[in-house]
């Protein structure tokens, strides 16, 4: 299962805080070609932890 939040897609609550700390540093995330504007930045993740949603059919 996967955790969904914000542009972030992890299995885990610890890899969606990573996700968010390597896009705020510059870490890890290329940039995007042809955008002038400023680097967005990614919303606090909420002090909850973060757990899949699982499957629902």
């Amino acid at each position: 299962m996967s955790v969904l939040w914000w542009n972030f897609v992890g299995r885990t609550d610890g890899e969606i805080r990573q996700a968010r700390e390597d896009w705020m540093t510059g870490d890890r995330f290329g940039e995007v070609k042809g955008y002038d504007g400023a680097l967005l930045d990614a919303p606090e993740v909420p002090a909850t932890q973060l757990k899949a949603r699982g499957r629902v059919r």
